[in-house]
């Protein structure tokens, strides 16, 4: 039950922000900024950040929800629950391994990172660009996190996957943009 009494029973990121509209679509454009925007990192490993960051937060709608945009970037699914049970037991994500340990860090615990920890990254042949992308999006999950717990948003994407806006009719992951949903959900002219 959402702590809002204004949200309905079950309820959905979208009824928090069309509810409270302040802000929301520069913080979409952020998000396109920072998960769609071509960087060091690919648009999948970005949302496998999100998905694990999510993960770690037990934030069960940004998992569910970005769970399946990691999966239409082709990330396996069973690749994403294991990761989740057990990172370092997980094939097929060596080379990123290092940066999900590094943002596991940042997540609990992040005064204690120390230089071993990005150098561990970067002897992974990552660079520092694609070591502050993934700091960004777990820093963006973790706030976008505590709105969604704090607010007591509740939709749960398990067993209800057909709901997200990729499982419609003509949608497009490549196309997919957070600035477009913002400005439906919280247009200019509010």
């Amino acid at each position: 039950m959402p702590f809002l009494p204004s949200l309905p029973e079950t309820s959905h990121l979208s009824d928090l922000f069309k509810k409270f509209p302040r802000g929301i679509p520069p913080l979409m454009e952020y998000h396109d900024a920072i998960l769609r925007s071509e960087g060091e990192l690919t648009k999948a490993e970005r949302e496998l950040i999100a998905t694990y960051t999510s993960s770690l937060n037990a934030c069960t709608f940004c998992y569910g929800a970005h769970k399946i945009y990691a999966e239409a970037f082709g990330i396996d699914e069973a690749m994403i629950d294991a990761m989740v049970t057990d990172l370092d037991s997980v094939e097929g994500l060596d080379k990123l391994k290092p940066i999900l340990r590094y943002v596991k860090k940042m997540n609990f615990l992040p005064s204690k990172i120390v230089t071993a920890d990005a150098q561990a990254v970067f002897d992974a042949g990552w660079s520092e660009e694609a070591l502050y992308e993934a700091i960004q999006v777990c820093a963006l999950f973790n706030m976008m996190n505590r709105i969604i717990e704090g607010a007591g948003v509740n939709y749960d994407y398990e067993g209800n996957s057909e709901a997200h806006s990729l499982n419609k009719p003509g949608a497009d992951v490549e196309s997919h943009s957070y600035g477009a949903y913002g400005k439906t959900i919280a247009p200019a002219d509010r």
